[in-house]
């Protein structure tokens, strides 16, 4: 059974960064894909996606959010820059096997329990 465990949430100050880091365990596959990546709820929206990456994909960067993973230790990690109060909300990782749902353009499968950043300016 796939666990994620998500950390590196908190309060913090605007103009500031901040690394969340998701350790994904119970995925003993080591040949087959994977699909891994972070989602935001902001207060009263919906939850977004924010950025994804496949197994041994490189590190992308979206505006001020940079998504990598260190696949050797199975950890997802996410590192916004210049934080902005909306970036305040509660944050997911999320993963999924390949030929699951989020790769047929449905949700993921596996969610983690979310971490909240609150950004005070």
């Amino acid at each position: 059974q796939v666990q994620l465990v998500e950390s590196g949430g908190g309060a913090v100050e605007a103009g500031g960064s901040l690394t969340l880091s998701c350790a994904i365990s119970g995925f003993e596959d080591t040949k087959n894909n994977y699909l891994a990546g972070w989602f935001r709820r902001a207060p009263g929206e919906k939850r977004e996606a924010i950025r994804s990456v496949l197994r041994g994909g490189q590190s992308t960067v979206k505006d001020r959010f940079i998504i990598s993973q260190d696949s050797a230790k199975n950890i997802l990690l996410l590192r916004i820059n210049d934080l902005k109060s909306e970036d305040t909300g509660i944050y997911y990782c999320a993963f999924e096997p390949q030929g699951g749902s989020w790769f047929r353009g449905g949700q993921p499968t596996y969610w983690d329990q979310g971490t909240q950043v609150i950004v005070s300016s």
